[in-house]
C-alpha cells in the first residue's frame, strides 16, 4: 500500500491539546478538521476560529474547521486522538463503524491507561484497527505553551520506525523539536503515571511541606515510575527521557498542570469533588490513579506513592495522614 502524503489531518476532540496541535500544525498542513461532540463549540470554531471554552485567546487559521460528524474524518491521512482516555475506545469504535480506511495513520495524544483493562491507548487502537499504522505523541507538552509558540520537545513512539520518522518530520518546527522511539509501552506508561505523581506533588505543595520534601517526592516518584513501567513492558532508558522524567518535572511543578492543581486543592483541605469542580476540566490523574493502582496490584509491584494517592482519592484518607505515612515508612536502601 503506497503512503498517502500528510497534507491534512483530523483532530478528534477540540479541548486544549487539540487546539494546540491545530495551531502547531497549521504551517505544515493544507487543512485541519476537528471532530467534536458539542455543536455550539463546532459552530464557534467555524465562525470565530476560537474555542470559547479552551484556550479561548488562540485564534485558529481559516484552514481549520470543525464538525460533529465522525464520518467526516474518513478522508484524512492522519487521525489525531486528542480526547480523554475514557473516550478513546468509544470514538475508535465510532470511526470503525463509519469505515475508516486501513491507510489512515492513528496518533494518540491521550496520557492514561484504561480502567479495569489496563490497556494503553495504542493497545485500544490496535484492537479496534488491527491493520492501521499507530503511534503516540508524549513528553513535557503543556498545551498552553505549544499554542503560543513556546519552545517544546516531544517524543513520537511507534513500533514502526518509518512511521515515527514521517510523524517526526511533520512535528518538527522552529519551536517544536521531536524525537523518535520504538518503546511505545514505555512512552505511554510514563505519560500516564506522571499524572498521579503530579497530584501527590500538588498535595505536598498545598500542605506546605517545603521544597526539600517536594524534590524528594518527585525523585522517588521517578524511581517508582521506572520500577512499575519496566515491569509493564517499558524500557528503563525511556523513563529517563522526555516521556518519563521530562513529563514528570513539568507536570509536578507547572502552573499549567491540571493534576498539580487538583493536588494543591486537596492539600489545602478541599474535597476531591470540590477540587475537580474548581478545575472545570478533565484531570487525567484522577481516573488514572485508579487504573494504574489496579495495574500495579495485578503484577504486585511496590508503589507507595501511587498507593497513597489512591487512598486519598478513593478510600477517604486525609492528605496529611497519607503524606506522613510516606515519610515514616521503614528505612531502606535508595536503589532497591
Amino acid at each position: 500500500m503506497s503512503e498517502r502524503p500528510l497534507t491534512s489531518a483530523t483532530i478528534l476532540g477540540c479541548g486544549s491539546f487539540g487546539i494546540a496541535v491545530a495551531k502547531l500544525l497549521t504551517p505544515k498542513l493544507e487543512s485541519i478538521l476537528f471532530v467534536a461532540r458539542d455543536s455550539a463549540t463546532v459552530e464557534a470554531i467555524n465562525t470565530t476560529r476560537r474555542n470559547p471554552h479552551y484556550l479561548s485567546a488562540i485564534q485558529l487559521d481559516e484552514k481549520v474547521s470543525a464538525t460533529t460528524d465522525p464520518a467526516a474524518a474518513l478522508d484524512a491521512p492522519l487521525i489525531i486522538f486528542a480526547v480523554p482516555t475514557s473516550a478513546t475506545r468509544d470514538i475508535a469504535h465510532a470511526l470503525a463503524a463509519a469505515g475508516l480506511p486501513e491507510s489512515a495513520i492513528l496518533l494518540s495524544c491521550a496520557k492514561g491507561i484504561e480502567r479495569h483493562t489496563g490497556d494503553r491507548m495504542s493497545q485500544i487502537l490496535r484492537e479496534v484497527f488491527p491493520k492501521n499504522p499507530i503511534a503516540a505523541l508524549s513528553g513535557p507538552n503543556h498545551a498552553e505553551e505549544i499554542a503560543t509558540g513556546m519552545a517544546t520537545c516531544a517524543v513520537i513512539g511507534s513500533e514502526d520506525h518509518g512511521l515515527a520518522v514521517r510523524l517526526q518530520e511533520l512535528f518538527t518546527l522552529p519551536h517544536f523539536r521531536s524525537y523518535t522511539s520504538d518503546d511505545l509501552a514505555g512512552i505511554e506508561f510514563g505519560g500516564a503515571v506522571k499524572n498521579v505523581y503530579a497530584i501527590a506533588a500538588g498535595m505536598a505543595h498545598g500542605l506546605g511541606l517545603g521544597d526539600n520534601a517536594v524534590a524528594a517526592l518527585v525523585t522517588r516518584a521517578l524511581a517508582e515510575m521506572s520500577r512499575l513501567g519496566t515491569a509493564l513492558g517499558g524500557r528503563q532508558e525511556t523513563f529517563a527521557g522526555l516521556s518519563g522524567v521530562g513529563d514528570l518535572i513539568v507536570t509536578c511543578f507547572s502552573e499549567h498542570s491540571r493534576n498539580h492543581r487538583v493536588g494543591l486543592a486537596l492539600g489545602s483541605g478541599k474535597t476531591l469533588e470540590e477540587a475537580v469542580a474548581a478545575l472545570g476540566m478533565v484531570a487525567e490523574g484522577v481516573p488514572n490513579t485508579y487504573s494504574i493502582y489496579e495495574a500495579a496490584r495485578r503484577i504486585d509491584v511496590r508503589t507507595p506513592i501511587i498507593d497513597a494517592v489512591y487512598a486519598i482519592l478513593y478510600e477517604g484518607k486525609s492528605a496529611p495522614l497519607a503524606m506522613c505515612e510516606l515519610l515514616t515508612r521503614d528505612p531502606r536502601p535508595e536503589h532497591s
